[in-house]
């Protein structure tokens, strides 16, 4: 039988015992019934019987006149308004929301894409019409695998990337937004920019400057199980970042500048060994406040 004629006679209490208990099985029932008791505050039109006929009649005098029958008018009248408000109720309201908070998060989609949420940031997206709206809005930094499909799109505060089936990482955090694409190919729009990242490139926006480079990772250090972090000409700040994600600490850099290029490899299983790389490399004094917070000064 049609789900949706099940489901008017549902709302006319028209099913038999044996259909009712099939309906209930249904997975999707307790939604109807939630919807069924939201929507009996709506109202439908007063249905003014006399007039409609009247009109007929005074129309059609030489055709016979069959009544309506009113019961079934507006039982259809109810369901469509239900529909309105099913609908309604589902675009705006059936939302998942992520969070990775001292660990980071494994997100399958609808349509089996996957993201993993860094640490400190979540994502939030609507699951109805998901496979024709396939939209995502980020705060901080997540790695994504993209199922083929229509066009899939990443908002943050600071800029937008619109794929189709690819894997990228965005990560977009106080003033810097920064896009990297591992696999496929990416549109990138920041302000009033737009450019296209293919596999190996990478682009950071900071306080309206613009940087590219290139990797030769397939993943981001972060999402990665290797003892090592790889690096080719990226900026300290997000270098610092990525160690602070890797080693769940905070390294304030307040006083040095971070807009300096770095190519090379640091531990991921030694934060000594990582921060001395960095102190020499630059030209740095390291200052320990205690186990997870630090701070890099000049010499």
């Amino acid at each position: 039988m049609d789900e949706d004629y099940k489901l008017a006679k549902w709302l006319n209490n028209e099913l038999t015992a044996e259909e009712l208990a099939e309906f209930k099985q249904n997975p999707d029932f307790p939604l109807y019934e939630k919807i069924k008791e939201n929507s009996a505050r709506l109202k439908t039109p007063a249905f003014d019987q006399d007039k409609m006929l009247s009109n007929v009649v005074a129309t059609k005098k030489a055709r016979k006149v069959v009544k309506l029958q009113q019961n079934w008018f507006v039982r259809i009248a109810a369901v469509l308004v239900i529909a309105l408000g099913l609908s309604f109720f589902i675009v705006n309201n059936f939302k998942e929301k992520y969070y990775g908070t001292s660990l980071t998060q494994t997100v399958n989609l609808p349509d089996n894409s996957e993201v993993l949420v860094n640490k400190n940031s979540s994502i939030e997206y609507k699951t109805f019409f998901w496979k024709n709206n396939r939209t995502i809005d980020l705060k901080g930094e997540a790695y994504f695998k993209v199922a083929k499909g229509k066009t899939f799109e990443v908002n943050t505060n600071l800029g937008k990337v619109t794929v189709l089936g690819t894997q990228f990482n965005v990560n977009s955090k106080d003033n810097t937004f920064e896009v990297t694409c591992y696999e496929g190919k990416v549109k990138v729009n920041y302000k009033n920019q737009e450019l296209i990242l293919t596999k190996g490139m990478l682009v950071t926006f900071e306080n309206n400057s613009k940087k590219e480079g290139k990797t030769t990772l397939s993943m981001p250090n972060w999402a990665s199980d290797e003892i090592e972090m790889s690096f080719t000409n990226q900026n300290l700040k997000t270098i610092i970042t990525d160690i602070e994600n890797t080693y769940n600490v905070t390294i304030k850099t307040n006083t040095i500048a971070t807009d300096q290029s770095f190519t090379g490899k640091l531990p991921s299983n030694n934060l000594d060994v990582a921060l001395q790389i960095i102190a020499s490399t630059y030209h740095l004094q390291i200052n320990k406040s205690n186990e997870t917070s630090f701070e890099l000064v000049k010499k």
